[in-house]
């Protein structure tokens, strides 16, 4: 891995690339106030108990669903406002979807983190909008996409100022409605100096696997993020909720919301021996 990483900083303790191993998690879409509020106080309760650095991230629309007649969310205005009383409540970075460039700015006025999904990583106005804003900036990289290729990402959100970027693996297309992910991915995106996040639930979706929606195999999440935090990652990304067999969007890769404290306290420990070993100069650095 890059000897010369990029350090990060988010807020209220947040960095990515400081050497400690960051949790990106939350719901999908969100579904109500109620319902995004009660899953940030689990995992905000889960990260002071196991002293975890977490940003919160939920979406407030959903703009890539498969059917015309899939959920969405609540929208820009009703979704930022929900998004804001989260961050105010329990004092945690936010992190939300942007998809046209005129959402960057307002979107920046609230949330820590504007995050590029996959199908837009190569939409230039899009991306250069949301350096401009100056805020962190996570893209994730096209199922489409070689991990070589997010140079000429990265060089976009550079072209404004902004060195505030992450990078996102999320899977790459395997023949149809299927995706793989590839470890390499992650070392080769982080050799362009950025910190480097694993989305483990996106990672085993089969995009358009039901006709009208996507399926996946949830269940083999948490073994990608163990995979992922062994290689050194930065940060890992997964979607949850206290059911995910009713979730309105991605229900069959959320966590269920009780398991997902289990796994952090396994990825922290994991990431302890890999970054020890890279201390003692080990095989791992």
């Amino acid at each position: 891995m890059v000897h010369c990483m990029r350090k990060v900083p988010v807020d209220k303790g947040v960095v990515f690339g400081d050497g400690g191993l960051v949790f990106i998690a939350g719901p999908c879409v969100i579904e109500s106030r109620s319902m995004a509020l009660g899953i940030a106080r689990r995992l905000v309760e889960s990260a002071a108990r196991l002293g975890a650095k977490f940003v919160f991230k939920a979406s407030f629309d959903k703009a890539n669903r498969t059917s015309v007649d899939a959920f969405r969310g609540p929208g820009i205005e009703k979704g930022l406002e929900i998004l804001a009383e989260v961050r105010s409540t329990f004092g945690v970075p936010v992190l939300t979807d942007v998809h046209e460039p005129w959402q960057c700015r307002p979107v920046a006025e609230v949330c820590d983190i504007l995050q590029i999904p996959a199908f837009l990583a190569r939409q230039t106005d899009l991306v250069v909008a949301a350096g401009e804003t100056g805020a962190v900036v996570n893209v994730k990289k096209g199922q489409f996409m070689a991990p070589e290729d997010m140079a000429a990402v990265v060089r976009k959100i550079e072209s404004t100022g902004n060195r505030r970027i992450t990078l996102c693996e999320r899977g790459a297309s395997f023949g149809y409605r299927n995706l793989v992910a590839d470890m390499r991915s992650l070392l080769i995106m982080r050799e362009l100096g950025y910190p480097v996040v694993m989305d483990a639930t996106h990672s085993v979706q089969r995009p358009g696997g039901l006709g009208t929606g996507s399926g996946g195999d949830g269940k083999y999440a948490p073994a990608l993020a163990r995979a992922a935090v062994a290689t050194g990652v930065d940060a890992v990304f997964m979607e949850t909720h206290p059911n995910p067999k009713v979730a309105k969007s991605d229900a069959a890769n959320a966590l269920r919301l009780a398991d997902v404290e289990p796994l952090w306290r396994t990825l922290m420990a994991i990431d302890d021996v890999v970054r020890g070993a890279k201390k003692r100069g080990g095989a791992a650095s």
